[in-house]
């Protein structure tokens, strides 16, 4: 991630300048591409780092995983010249405080600025570490057309001017995609659609699949009312060899169409074991699925 944070120059040393720009980015849109093209033009910076977040801490969930959006982010920034995707917060697997961030990144760079966007201003206040943050950067607040500015409260500000006025909370909200990137589209698209699935149909669509490809023995476990990482386990048998990870195989191109995101996942010609999250797949070899008892064990839990 880090590279040549140190310049040199005839009055010596200094540390590379640069200004943070977070978000969840869920998804990043074409108003993101704008202000960091805006800010790169305008700011006197030697680069700039795009931070997505493993979670807002102002927020309980997210559209999709931070894998996912950290991957959106480098789809579509990586080409963009003196531009970089910082992974801190991402690799920290937990919600991380702006103050966080800016105390580690000052280790490596000279943190000049924090990008905001205008609909931040109502609740900046409340910000961890609010008063120490005003003191250590200048804001960029992008512009938005429906909301005022007041920067009374920020010590140091400048106003980014952006023509595009949307937001990824309207993007999913709406299901309009037109202001999203065409190399990300189709994978928003999928997962919007998913939304409107609940967990008992995403389910019926892993069993069609599995039942169609010869699996057998298919059997679904609803663990709702049970303290266990997954709501819903399906376990089915393979008919052994290369039938295990086939099975598999078909499975993913099934599920992608409807936005469904493998997490982990664990294979051999014996049996696979995939994490969608809120649901786990098994398939096995008829011998493994009796050494191991999972529908004891799951029965029991129940």
């Amino acid at each position: 991630m880090i590279k040549f944070n140190i310049f040199y120059c005839k009055w010596g040393y200094y540390l590379v300048k640069i200004a943070i720009f977070g978000g969840s980015f869920d998804p990043p849109h074409k108003g993101h591409q704008e202000i960091v093209k805006r800010a790169v033009d305008i700011l006197d910076i030697d680069k700039l780092l795009i931070v997505p977040a493993f979670l807002n801490p102002f927020k309980s969930s997210t559209l999709t995983s931070p894998q996912q959006r950290l991957r959106w982010c480098h789809s579509i920034f990586d080409t963009v010249e003196s531009v970089e995707i910082c992974d801190y917060e991402i690799n920290m697997q937990r919600a991380v405080y702006s103050s966080e961030t800016i105390e580690y990144l000052n280790g490596l760079y000279r943190v000049e600025y924090m990008i905001i966007g205008a609909d931040n201003l109502s609740s900046i206040e409340r910000w961890h570490r609010f008063d120490w943050i005003d003191s250590q950067i200048t804001w960029v607040v992008a512009k938005r057309s429906n909301i005022k500015i007041d920067r009374d409260i920020l010590t140091h500000s400048i106003v980014l001017n952006v023509d595009e006025d949307i937001s990824s909370t309207s993007i999913r909200e709406s299901r309009d995609l037109s202001m999203v990137d065409e190399k990300i589209k189709l994978e928003v698209k999928n997962l919007l659609q998913r939304q409107n699935m609940n967990i008992d149909d995403r389910v019926d669509s892993i069993v069609k699949i599995l039942d169609d490809k010869k699996a057998e023995e298919i059997e679904v476990f609803n663990l709702d009312d049970v303290d266990y990482i997954a709501k819903r386990v399906v376990i089915a048998n393979s008919l052994g060899g290369k039938h295990t990870p086939a099975l598999f195989d078909h499975l993913k191109n099934g599920l992608k169409p409807q936005g469904e995101e493998f997490l982990a996942s664990d294979e051999s010609d014996d049996w696979v074991v995939a994490d969608l999250g809120d649901i786990l797949i098994h398939i096995m070899t008829p011998e493994y699925r009796e050494r191991y008892s999972l529908e004891k064990f799951l029965s029991e839990l129940k």
